[in-house]
């Protein structure tokens, strides 16, 4: 059978070793000879797989003492209400910086539970000018999406001048380059991309955040009940932490965030350098803010956009369609995309301009 690489922004494809060793484990987690789809989320198996895996995530992020890290049910767009919900206690407002749809779509959640001043940073994807971007001291948090999935833009960090505690949405971008924790007061990111499968987030929150919580929040969504309940104040999702803890495995194995960032700039850099010498594609995100996870691509010719992603898909090469707002192409290149991957796009994308000129 030939090799197929999905392009999927989510869920996204996973490592082939991680694949195998979920399906030798699958009769059999850790010796208890039981799948890990039945382990008890009480039982001691899971508890020590949970402990063991927050101990790895602290270890490959550098996560300091002063930070929890909890596993929650549901993706990002829960944590849009979430956060809001948790850090709402004290101040009435939030800062929320927007490069996109995601970080958009997060500030129309939040302002069902707190004031929002809202910073349209990305304007005809570019950035706007920093001078014009409102701070508000007195804002409970400041929010932002680091990775845009959709329209492929990348913005890692800005200025802070308050010192507000800022939350960083980085679920399509997560351990594919360094990250200074302690600039953070919440990061968080939904599995499916380079944490796993979906159906549990990864959440760390400087602890000194947690008791700021709003009455209304739901226990099972309160940061500091689940930090006092080990992320188990409820029944959280097993497979999916499984899952997950094999990706930590991964990563360690394969050199850790190092490794990954100088790959992500490897494969995006190839892919961006075809699209920007042909006469054929096109991307339109300034360069000083290309994502390097998600690089949408159009040909200038749009009405050979299906026939396109019919031929890719019979190269092996899947789930190339841009997103319903966007339109055109998508290649999304996370950890578990290969270098390789990237090249037999390229080659693809080559034979198809030459083919269709």
């Amino acid at each position: 059978m030939a090799r197929l690489f999905n392009f999927n922004p989510g869920p996204a494809m996973l490592p082939h070793s991680v694949l195998l060793r979920a399906q030798a484990e699958m009769l059999n987690f850790n010796q208890t000879a039981i799948s890990p789809l039945e382990i008890g989320h009480r039982s001691s198996a899971f508890q020590n797989m949970l402990s063991s895996l927050q101990d790895k995530i602290k270890k490959i992020m550098n996560i300091p003492n002063n930070y929890s890290i909890l596993f929650l049910p549901g993706g990002a767009q829960a944590l849009f209400s979430i956060i809001p919900m948790n850090l709402g206690k004290k101040k009435s407002t939030a800062d929320y910086f927007i490069s996109g749809s995601w970080s958009e779509l997060a500030s129309k959640f939040a302002q069902r539970y707190i004031q929002i001043n809202n910073n349209h940073i990305i304007e005809q994807h570019k950035l706007t000018n920093k001078n014009t971007w409102n701070y508000n001291k007195e804002a409970a948090y400041i929010y932002y999406c680091p990775n845009e999935t959709i329209n492929g833009v990348e913005l890692i960090e800005f200025d802070n001048p308050y010192n507000v505690p800022v939350v960083a949405d980085f679920t399509s971008s997560i351990l594919m380059y360094k990250l200074d924790v302690e600039k953070f007061g919440i990061i968080f990111a939904s599995a499916q991309k380079n944490l796993g499968i979906s159906g549990i987030s990864l959440v760390i929150i400087r602890n000194d955040l947690l008791d700021q919580a709003m009455e209304i929040t739901p226990e099972i969504f309160n940061f500091k009940v689940q930090q006092e309940n080990d992320s188990c104040k409820n029944t959280i999702p097993v497979y999916p932490v499984y899952i997950m803890d094999l990706m930590m495995d991964w990563i360690q194995e394969n050199g850790g965030v190092e490794y990954f960032a100088k790959q992500s700039l490897i494969k995006s850099g190839m892919l961006y350098d075809y699209i920007d010498n042909s006469q054929f594609y096109v991307n339109g995100v300034d360069k000083s803010i290309r994502s390097r996870a998600n690089i949408p691509f159009d040909i200038i010719n749009n009405n050979l956009n299906d026939h396109f992603l019919t031929k890719a898909q019979e190269k092996g090469l899947l789930n190339l369609k841009g997103h319903k707002l966007a339109g055109g192409m998508r290649a999304s290149l996370y950890n578990a995309m290969p270098v390789n991957g990237v090249e037999a796009l390229i080659l693809f994308m080559q034979q198809f301009a030459r083919e269709n000129t």
